[in-house]
């Protein structure tokens, strides 16, 4: 097993080393933009971790409208490469320190931007929602959501899911399974089977994919209003219920095979008939049904099917991805153009079929969204709801390193009791 913690400690002081000579997607550095000249181009630098297939299909649509409706703009793509972001907002938090600042960033909506609004290091954009009266167009609870004491701070471009389980039906029928698992006893009997066929019974990826399977076994373990209340004040982490799903949890874990690298690979496993489940969220859809040159080139239903994680059927866990404005960004108007086009229906429309998510816009164009898209945009508007925890809708960025950490020394211990009083300080000092 990976000595986790001393490689993500050696991994956020590179990171650091970045900002000056790094390269995003696309080969280009990710250090600040030059200025430009009288009568060039503009750069509007944007900071995402968007790189890996799908997503960066997606990134890159999106770009192509920014810069066919903005002709004194170029679109400076500064991403940093990494699941989930870990890297790249290590990188970010630098450059905002150094009073550097890109154009604009993405974040996760929710909890994980209270720590940006807190520092001041971003600008209110209410005035833009009316503006473009996305209030009329968004979901009342995403607007309630991304909302500080009445003010908003970003622009959501889209709605994922985190709670999927994706699936290799072959390799589930070859193991006499039949059918997804719907609960987490019928999920360990099922991957109990596939060890017993010598396939991976589940492939994780880097250590935060780990933290992902935690949320969705904690709400499959628990059901959804006893995991949303573990977000709130006085909140009890360690009652005999979470106690119980976190033996779950590490009865799991049991059957994960070797950590890949990231969570591409890792849903590689899956699509190529080595493994037989990956929770992981449905960006991974676009990664599984792209063609060849942006993903994968697999056909669903054949080489790759999904349900909701063990347990979590009627409830979407969601994230949703967001730009915002950051104070003293260099070219604040053509951040401003940027932002337009993410929260226009185009802009949606263009990226979230690519990235494999549904639009934050109600007014998209559904036809577009097909095969999984089409049963996510069914569900998210019949489920109940509760946030991710790695995806910064539940807790705040100092909570989540909390929680990785303790996840992070689970890994190496197996100890589910440290890993329970490990969640349960971790409530403790950051709950709000």
């Amino acid at each position: 097993m990976r000595r986790w913690l001393a490689v993500l400690s050696i991994t956020m002081v590179s990171v650091l080393g970045l900002a000056a000579c790094g390269s995003g997607g696309g080969g280009q550095a990710t250090g600040a933009p030059a200025a430009s000249g009288s009568g060039e181009k503009q750069q509007v630098e944007v900071f995402s971790w968007w790189t890996g297939p799908g997503e960066a299909d997606g990134l890159q649509a999106m770009r192509k409208i920014f810069e066919q409706q903005n002709p004194n703009y170029t679109f400076f793509d500064a991403a940093v490469a990494g699941g989930s972001g870990d890297k790249a907002k290590a990188l970010l938090q630098s450059k905002l320190q150094a009073n550097t600042p890109p154009d604009t960033f993405q974040g996760h909506a929710g909890a994980e931007l209270q720590g940006y609004i807190k520092a001041g290091n971003l600008e209110d954009l209410t005035s833009l929602y009316d503006e473009l009266k996305l209030k009329d167009v968004f979901p009342a609870q995403l607007v309630e959501q991304i909302s500080v004491e009445g003010k908003i701070y970003s622009v959501p471009v889209n709605i994922h899911r985190s709670n999927v389980m994706w699936f290799n039906p072959t390799v589930l029928k070859d193991a006499g399974v039949t059918g997804a698992p719907k609960t987490i006893e019928e999920f360990i009997a099922a991957l109990e089977k596939v060890k017993a066929k010598g396939k991976v019974p589940l492939s994780i990826g880097s250590e935060w994919t780990v933290t992902h399977l935690l949320e969705s076994v904690l709400l499959g373990s628990l059901g959804t209003d006893a995991y949303n209340a573990l977000f709130k004040p006085g909140a009890d982490w360690n009652s005999p219920q979470v106690t119980t799903a976190l033996q779950n949890f590490a009865k799991i874990m049991t059957y994960a095979g070797d950590p890949q690298d990231d969570w591409q690979p890792a849903a590689k496993q899956v699509a190529d008939g080595e493994a037989a489940f990956n929770i992981m969220g449905d960006w991974a859809y676009g990664y599984f049904h792209n063609p060849p040159e942006g993903g994968l080139g697999k056909t669903s239903k054949t080489d790759f099917d999904w349900a909701p994680s063990p347990g979590t059927e009627g409830t979407y866990m969601w994230l949703s991805d967001s730009f915002t404005l950051p104070k003293g960004a260099k070219n604040r108007e053509g951040a401003m153009a940027w932002l337009k086009v993410a929260a226009s229906k185009e802009g949606q429309d263009a990226f979230n079929p690519k990235k494999g998510s549904i639009p934050a816009r109600k007014d998209a164009d559904q036809s577009l969204y097909t095969d999984y898209l089409a049963d996510a945009l069914k569900d998210w508007s019949g489920d109940k709801l509760a946030g991710s925890i790695q995806h910064g809708v539940s807790v705040n960025q100092p909570w989540l390193a909390s929680i990785n950490e303790a996840v992070g020394l689970f890994i190496g211990t197996k100890d589910v009791k440290a890993l329970q009083q490990g969640l349960s300080d971790a409530a403790t000092a950051n709950a709000q």
